[in-house]
């Protein structure tokens, strides 16, 4: 089933749309929220539930702007499971003083603007063509490593690496065209 199919059927049966999400990218979302959440199996599973809730509820606007589904999972799974661990690890600190809680209300303001930036990066590395959205997927999403990378693709640790340094750059510079960031 290909990724229009694949928002149709969310839209138009969810239950049997979410049944053949799952069949199609569950284990890739796991394994994004394994690398984030190692510790509770509990955590991986909400993460996951969240997820492709969150792909139901958008797979109307998905298809309408022809997302490929697979990076678009890959980032809304790397951030709910970001979003998670930042949960946990607010929780576990239960007495704070006012001090404290006023810079983690900081902190919390600027989670939020970098949200916002990871939306665009997240948007900005689904634009990108093969091999280079393959790679940065690889790379920044499925945290693996170079080597990892040019095992799996066929390709040299160096051109890898050289790819990379390019996109980082391609993905500078739109970000700063489009005010996210500016490193000038």
């Amino acid at each position: 089933m290909n990724d229009r199919d694949l928002t149709r059927l969310l839209q138009t049966d969810p239950d049997a749309g979410l049944h053949a999400a799952m069949q199609a990218y569950a284990s890739l979302v796991k394994a994004v929220l394994l690398r984030i959440l190692p510790r509770d199996p509990r955590d991986v599973e909400e993460c996951m539930a969240d997820t492709f809730v969150s792909l139901w509820r958008h797979a109307a606007r998905l298809e309408q702007q022809k997302t490929p589904l697979r990076p678009w999972l890959l980032v809304t799974a790397r951030n709910k499971g970001i979003d998670r661990y930042h949960g946990l690890r607010r929780h576990a600190a239960l007495s704070l003083d006012e001090e404290l809680s006023r810079t983690l209300g900081e902190v919390a303001a600027f989670d939020r603007a970098a949200s916002d930036a990871a939306d665009w990066v997240g948007a900005l590395v689904a634009a990108m063509g093969p091999p280079d959205r393959e790679i940065f997927l690889r790379k920044y999403y499925l945290l693996q490593s170079s080597k990892e990378i040019a095992a799996a693709l066929g390709m040299t640790e160096g051109a890898v690496n050289t790819r990379l340094s390019r996109g980082r750059e391609r993905l500078r510079r739109q970000l700063e065209q489009k005010g996210v960031c500016n490193h000038g």
